[in-house]
């Protein structure tokens, strides 16, 4: 039996920044490699595992009731990319998906519910044969070769982010090629099917670079397309869905540049879309003959224009569609006959259609298509019907002459479905629920509020709740936040929301500043010198809970990962008293050190995010502000569980290892009734373990820790 949580040895390191010195005890963690560390992380598990062993018994059913409300045995909805329909399937007692493909027959999407036994169906890959004998597996996305032969894939067996390419032989089952190692997110084929186009890395997991690999050639022959040496700058590429171009964007927090590489002539000179200019922000959807573009020149909250198809100034770009009042343009994707547009008005996500006249696109016999705006090729946009309070988004559709588009919506009571929309008839039809096994969404209410900030700010936010409840003040809760990057925190549905509710929990989904939920001025409130909004947004909206009796006072628990665990780790420094219990995942919690070493993966391109403390002494004081590692008090904390990842490579294990210690120290908490734990996996990544059952039994852990510390772990009717 363990008696007391490791103590780790202090090494004290000075940091001294713009005249402050900072003693920094546990910045020795960093070293991998040094066996004194491994020691305490796993020191660090086994007392995790003392203090949490009682919850066995309910981690293991929780597990069960998110298999038993998941479909085990599915398949999804078809999508086309050439002549063929591709579609993933699952089974019970596998953890992994595969890919199998169906030929295009007369121009039809497969029926769901005719895939359950199809003796035609080719495999293209399987995860569960590739994880074989690995404790970790995920890849960076399938790419189909222009002619249907090929596939590539990237793998990873780690968790750190960093993927082999394996080029494959799809009917004969045989690999064609696998001698690139160390590659990124990313991958595109040339038009003739002989080549692949993909990104790498830098030392600090930068995306920095473009390279052509021909097959069947060794590695040190590929070709270098494109780098970007400003390292504020990440790199990204996608093939257009026409096939012509793969779309090269560089792009830092507030400034974008995009290339386009012919698919043809990959190594011909690519082609500037616009130079970059300090704040000009854009992507770039190639729609045949021109782009599409999504720009910030005009207005802060975006527009769609159309531009011609060479290198241009954001002065010649013609404006198709502009914001409404409240509203955010936020992406494009163009088809041969419509393009549809992902917006968000008055927090909720919607579709808009613009149908394509054809025959107006088509250049003049003998000339190009130089200028769009000469013809009127885009006609006015249709809503596409959405659901409120669900959270609507385009489903993948690669192929450029689809007649219709796919889209998924859901919620937190709503299980994603998949619906068609054709744009030439408006007839709308479901396509697919994910059904949800013993699941009535009538047993729960959802519904939206408003929560007033410490500035007065109206904040949104999502509630969900057992049917028949009512605000008395005995109820347990759980709030979840995110509030950065622009990232929306849209509700979505998962068996561990209804875990939850099922046994009388109230869950508050909130909608911070930081976020993207409510146009561009949203997240520039919640950021560099306004970050500190995030966090008093979310002690508001628990704060909210607990006023309006709908949560107790000592039953509330906060939850965050990544930035998100940053969010909590800042509130509760706040307002220790408003939680009992949160869970911070892989956490950003030693945020200043990190901040301040642009050596460390993302930090240079984060200072657009943050700021930069080693320019400005008065970003370093405001960081340091709220810094949860350097803020932490002398006082009683809600009880803390911490997880992270040895391999993840986006918020190192270090951080929340240093919280931990420095909250053990500080903390007037009483160990038994509110202890302070730490889980580490030995082999994962930012997100966790994978395989759908391991991700579960991981869930399942955090959940019941939870639940045990609010007093809520058991059903109700």
């Amino acid at each position: 039996m363990i008696e007391h949580a490791p103590v780790a040895e202090k090494v004290p390191t000075e940091r001294s920044t713009h005249g402050d010195v900072y003693i920094d005890n546990y910045e020795w963690f960093r070293d991998k490699a040094n066996p004194e560390l491994i020691e305490h992380l796993e020191a660090e598990n086994a007392w995790t595992r003392e203090r949490t062993r009682h919850l066995d018994p309910l981690r293991d059913q929780i597990a069960r009731e998110f298999s038993e409300l998941t479909k085990l045995t599915d398949v999804s909805v078809p999508v086309r990319e050439g002549d063929w329909w591709y579609y993933r399937r699952t089974w019970e007692g596998k953890e992994y998906p595969a890919v199998y493909r169906l030929r295009d027959v007369n121009n039809t999407r497969p029926d769901v519910a005719a895939l359950s036994v199809v003796p035609s169906e080719e495999l293209v890959w399987d995860g569960n044969k590739l994880s074989a004998g690995k404790e970790f597996f995920s890849t960076s996305g399938f790419a189909p070769s222009p002619n249907g032969r090929l596939g590539a894939l990237g793998l990873d067996f780690s968790g750190d982010e960093h993927f082999t390419l394996r080029i494959f032989d799809i009917q004969q089952r045989s690999i064609i090629d696998d001698v690139v190692a160390g590659i990124g997110y990313g991958i595109a084929w040339t038009a003739d099917s002989s080549a692949v186009v993909y990104s790498r890395v830098d030392d600090a997991w930068r995306s920095w670079q473009i390279w052509l690999h021909r097959l069947g050639t060794p590695s040190s022959e590929d070709v270098l397309l494109c780098q970007e040496d400003d390292d504020r700058f990440d790199l990204w590429h996608a093939p257009s869905r026409d096939g012509r171009w793969i779309v090269v964007t560089s792009a830092s927090r507030t400034t974008t540049e995009v290339r386009l590489i012919s698919t043809a002539q990959p190594e011909s000179e690519p082609i500037v879309v616009a130079h970059r200019t300090a704040g000009v922000e854009y992507t770039v959807e190639p729609a045949g003959d021109h782009l599409l573009i999504i720009h910030n020149v005009n207005v802060p909250d975006f527009e769609l224009a159309a531009a011609p198809i060479r290198t241009s100034r954001p002065e010649e770009w013609v404006t198709l569609l502009a914001p409404g009042p409240r509203e955010r343009i936020g992406e494009v994707d163009a088809f041969g006959t419509f393009a549809v547009v992902a917006l968000r008005s008055n927090g909720e996500t919607e579709l808009r259609v613009l149908p394509r006249d054809v025959e107006a696109a088509k250049p003049a016999a003998g000339t190009s298509y130089a200028e769009p705006h000469e013809r009127k090729v885009w006609g006015e946009p249709v809503r596409v019907p959405a659901q409120e309070l669900s959270t609507t988004e385009l489903y993948p559709c690669p192929y450029w002459d689809s007649a219709d588009i796919v889209y998924t919506t859901e919620s937190l009571l709503t299980p994603p479905t998949q619906r068609s929309y054709n744009v030439a008839t408006g007839e709308e039809r479901t396509l697919k629920v994910q059904e949800a096994v013993g699941y009535d969404a009538h047993e729960f209410v959802e519904e939206g509020v408003w929560v007033t900030a410490a500035d007065g700010t109206q904040i949104p936010m999502t509630i969900a709740y057992k049917a028949g409840a009512r605000p008395d003040g005995t109820h347990p809760g759980w709030l979840y936040g995110y509030g950065s990057y622009e990232v929306a925190n849209d509700p979505y549905f998962s068996p561990r929301h209804i875990a939850m509710l099922r046994r009388g929990l109230v869950i508050g989904w909130t909608h911070v500043r930081g976020g993207g939920e409510m146009g561009r001025a949203w997240y520039d409130e919640g950021k560099l010198l306004t970050k500190k909004n995030t966090f008093s947004d979310f002690v508001a909206c628990g704060q909210w809970l607990i006023d309006n009796g709908w949560v107790a006072s000592d039953r509330l628990a906060g939850e965050g990962r990544s930035a998100g665990g940053l969010l909590i780790g800042a509130a509760i420094n706040q307002a220790p008293d408003l939680f009992r219990a949160v869970h911070a995942g892989v956490p950003f919690v030693d945020t200043l050190t990190t901040i301040l070493n642009p050596e460390l993966p993302l930090t240079a391109g984060e200072w657009e995010e943050w700021g930069n403390p080693i320019e400005s002494e008065a970003v370093y004081e405001y960081i340091k502000s709220y810094s949860p590692v350097e803020n932490v008090r002398r006082t009683q904390y809600p009880a803390i569980l911490a997880t992270t990842s040895l391999n993840d490579i986006r918020v190192f294990y270090v951080e929340p290892t240093k919280w931990v210690q420095i909250l053990r120290e500080k903390a007037t908490n009483d160990p038994t009734a509110r202890p302070i734990l730490e889980k580490i996996e030995m082999v994962a990544g930012h997100a966790g373990k994978s395989g759908r059952e391991a991700r579960w039994q991981s869930q399942a852990f955090i959940l019941a820790w939870l639940l045990d510390q609010i007093g809520a772990t058991e059903l109700i009717g």
